[in-house]
Order: structure tokens, then C-alpha cells, then sequence
């Protein structure tokens, strides 16, 4: 069969990538179009449109650059018909896919959503073009089941596809040694896209002078070049990797992390962290009355408790970082997060969620 999927950032790549690799497993005939990123270019071997191209965050960014995104939704569209695939797979980054659906279902073709869209956090009129445009939808977070099935839709929980990566990670032992670390790790995770990078590593940069004791590591963003960091002041007092986050986070000690998918790897590892994040200002004024959230960062709202510290917008300082950081160094705050990170695990359970998205997507198919 024919398989069409589109990601529109550097997790979905990674979760797209594997569930290609598991559709292959499923369907020995399987053929692929992607729109996504490097990992999906590999396992599929037919990358139409890069993300990074498409990567915009927050309402501001979105509004200043809506003549370009609307030439790539054009372009999606008419990929889609001229492709006319058994199925369109849509993964996560609603704001663009949901236009899609909408399309795809016009136009008679089924529409499966893989990472369903975080309607109960906001904008939950969204709920109505889901059970209008989506054929399938599958979860990975555990309460979304119960709060769609609320709304009359019946999604499918699959687990989630980060415990599952983080549970099939091997280290790679000699790590640390090659790039000549020899003192504890703080990971330090400033986020995927260029916005997030520039609004949130200026801070988290400020923090290393205070522990002299460790090394500070920075993942740097698969899309971008070591070099681009270097703009950055304070960037000397650092080492960067590239395309190695999985590798930091399994030595690390602790970790300042802008919220996101980030996170919870973060947590699955087993790294105490400060969860922070900033965004322009429009955006966060208007996300104040639109977003209904207690939390935001996904560990804690997977418990539905406040384990982690959270530290956003003006509270996103470097003295409020480096107070946090000290708390997770040592006792009692370091054993408090672990052991909230084992209730994580229990939580999300231990479903494979690529192979069973792959299997129901070609059992629905295969009618």
C-alpha cells in the first residue's frame, strides 16, 4: 500500500521515522512519500519537504509568516493528489495538518492521526474538524482516550513512542572519554527551533559559572550546524554535540530543558531537570486566555502534579534557573523526582507504540 505522512518538527521526524521502519514490518509492499525531516528521509527514502523549512512556533512567528505557510499547505495539497495514497498519515503539528485532513477527506482519502492533537490543553474547537476529518486517531498520552471518547470520538492509546525509544537507547560507554569530559554532566536542552534556541540559551548560558564542578553539554538541534551556537555569549564555557541527545541524556546528572517533548525523554532517562520555557510576548499574553492548562510541561501533566519546577516566561530567570538546578544536585529534591519518575514509567505502560500504530493502521486498511 501507499503511505503518505507528514511531521512538522524534530520529534514527529523521529516518531515518523519509526513508525515507517515498523509500517515495512507490517506491509511488505509498502511505499512511502514523506514530508518530515532527516530520520523520515532515511527510513523512507522519499523526502518531498523538509520541516525546518515549514518549523514556525508560537502565534507571532505563525502570523508573520502565513504567505509562506500557505504556499506549503498548496504544496501539500497537491502532493497529496498527485501521490493519491491508501492513506495520509498525519503526525502531530495540528495547526498545518488538521488543514490536510480536511483536504484529504474532501477528496476521498482516509486520514489517520498519529500523535493526536493537544485539544484539551487549548483551541478545543478543534475538536469538531478531528471527528469531522479523522478516520483514526491514536494517543500517546494516557488520559487523552478518556477526554476524546468525552467528545464522541473513539482513539486508539498506543503508548508512547518516547518511553519506547528511551527503552531500546544503548549508551555508547566511551562517549564522555572521546569528547574529553571528565567531570558530572548537566544536560542542556534549548529546543529544536530557531525561536526557542534564541529566546531560551542566552539564560540557561548564565548558569555554568555557578557549578564549577560539572560540565555543561549542549544538545544541539539536529538541523543546525555546531557553528550556529556560537553567536551565542557564554558559548565557550560549554561543550555541543550534535544529534547526540539521548547520548548526553544518558550521562547526565541533571538537565535544563525548554519545555516540550524534551522533557519527558529527559525524565524517561532518569535525569532530574528544570523544565523552562519562553516565547514572544503577544504570544504568551493571548496563550494566557486561551490555554487552560495547570501545568505545562508533560511530565507533570501526565502525573497531574506539580513534580517537576516549572519556570516560564518572566519567572524564566537566570537566578530562578540556577536555584532550581541546586535543588535537583542534592537530597531531598533529587530522590523526590526519581521517585516520580517511576510512577511516570508505571503511567504510560509498556505498549510499543510504533508497531502498534503500524498493525492498526494496515488492519484498518486491510479492512
Amino acid at each position: 500500500m501507499k503511505y503518505h505522512l507528514v511531521a512538522g518538527e524534530a520529534s514527529g521526524d523521529i516518531h515518523g521515522s519509526k513508525l515507517i521502519e515498523a509500517l515495512k514490518a507490517a506491509d511488505s509492499k509498502a511505499e512511502f512519500r514523506c514530508w518530515g525531516g532527516d530520520a523520515m528521509a532515511k527510513a523512507s527514502g522519499n523526502l518531498v519537504s523538509h520541516y525546518k523549512d515549514r518549523a514556525f512556533m508560537g502565534l507571532w512567528e505563525v502570523l508573520t509568516h502565513l504567505r509562506k505557510i500557505s504556499a506549503y499547505l498548496k504544496q501539500a495539497q497537491e502532493d497529496i493528489l498527485s501521490h493519491r495514497p491508501d492513506v495520509l498519515i498525519l503526525i502531530d503539528n495540528p495547526g498545518f495538518n488538521l488543514r490536510l485532513a480536511a483536504f484529504a477527506k474532501k477528496h476521498g482519502i482516509p486520514v489517520h492521526y498519529y500523535i493526536a492533537p493537544k485539544v484539551w490543553a487549548w483551541n478545543e474547537s478543534r475538536v469538531k474538524q478531528i471527528k469531522k476529518n479523522v478516520d483514526r486517531l491514536y494517543c500517546i498520552l494516557p488520559f487523552e482516550k478518556a477526554y476524546f471518547a468525552k467528545h464522541g470520538i473513539e482513539a486508539v492509546y498506543v503508548g508512547n513512542p518516547s518511553k519506547e525509544q528511551v527503552d531500546q537507547y544503548q549508551s555508547n560507554a566511551t562517549w564522555a572519554a572521546e569528547l574529553d569530559i571528565t567531570k558530572p554532566i548537566i544536560a542542556v536542552l534549548p529546543g529544536s527551533r530557531i525561536s526557542e534556541i534564541q529566546r531560551i540559551l542566552p539564560t540557561f548560558l548564565e548558569i555554568p559559572k555557578h557549578f564549577p564542578d560539572y560540565e555543561f553539554v549542549v544538545a544541539a538541534a539536529p538541523d543546525f550546524d555546531v557553528a550556529w551556537y556560537q553567536q551565542f555569549d557564554g558559548i565557550g564555557a560549554v561543550k555541543i554535540v550534535k544529534g547526540q541527545t539521548h547520548e548526553v541524556l544518558s550521562h547526565a546528572q541533571a538537565a535544563l530543558v525548554a519545555s516540550g517533548t524534551a522533557t519527558l525523554e529527559t525524565a524517561l532517562f532518569g535525569v532530574p531537570q528544570v523544565v523552562c520555557y519562553r516565547v514572544a510576548g503577544l504570544t504568551y499574553c493571548i496563550g494566557k486566555l486561551l490555554v487552560k492548562l495547570q501545568w505545562f510541561g508533560l511530565v507533570n501533566l501526565i502525573l497531574n502534579r506539580a513534580l517537576l519546577t516549572e519556570l516560564l516566561q518572566a519567572d524564566f530567570t537566570a537566578e530562578r534557573t540556577r536555584i532550581e538546578l541546586e535543588k535537583i544536585l542534592s537530597e531531598p529534591g533529587r530522590g523526590a523526582v526519581l521517585q516520580g519518575y517511576d510512577e511516570l514509567r508505571n503511567t504510560l505502560g509498556n505498549r510499543p507504540a510504533s508497531e502498534t500504530v503500524a498493525v492498526e493502521i494496515v488492519r484498518t486498511l486491510q479492512g
